[in-house]
């Protein structure tokens, strides 16, 4: 069974925070950097609802990953693309879904890469709350708990749309 989450309030709630956030840290020129492949469209829309006119940067952890070893090479491995200087700026880091907290550790890893920012805020349209690191985000769309037998799933880009899934229960 599968059941779509209202993406619109999602998209609704995470720039409403995401705003409240850039305002209250007196941020007036961010850097947005999505990480492949939900996060770069999350990127694309919030760079548009916010009116920025500098492009948003794209990352492609798979070499950073902790687990790189065990999971091999993913074929559709992309360069990574920050079309902007991160020394000193304000970096937005933004992903679909936050669970364990380890795909944010990579893409940190890869962004002090190319520069020391003055800061990184983490926005994510969906928190799972199953950390396995200490990494929280600083901006949420919706925060979730999921059954063990239940699945979260952003796809798109056009349309973009979010699904609950219900896998087998073994039983």
């Amino acid at each position: 069974m599968t059941a779509l989450l209202d993406i619109d309030k999602l998209l609704d709630e995470l720039e409403a925070n995401l705003r409240r956030q850039l305002s209250e840290r007196g941020i007036e020129r961010p850097a947005l950097v999505g990480i492949r492949t939900g996060g770069v469209w999350l990127a694309d829309l919030l760079s548009k609802r916010l009116g920025l006119d500098e492009p948003y940067g794209e990352l492609d952890i798979s070499f950073y990953r902790d687990d790189f070893s065990r999971i091999g090479l993913n074929p559709k491995v992309q360069p990574s693309h920050l079309p902007f200087e991160t020394e000193g700026r304000d970096v937005i880091l933004i992903d679909d879904v936050i669970m364990s907290g380890r795909t944010i550790r990579a893409a940190m890893n890869e962004i002090f890469d190319y520069g020391r920012p003055a800061s990184i805020m983490l926005a994510t349209l969906i928190d799972l709350g199953a950390r396995e690191l200490p990494i929280q985000p600083d901006v949420v769309g919706r925060v979730l708990t999921l059954q063990a037998h239940q699945r979260v799933k952003l796809k798109g880009p056009d349309p973009l749309s979010v699904e609950l899934r219900e896998t087998e229960q073994p039983g």
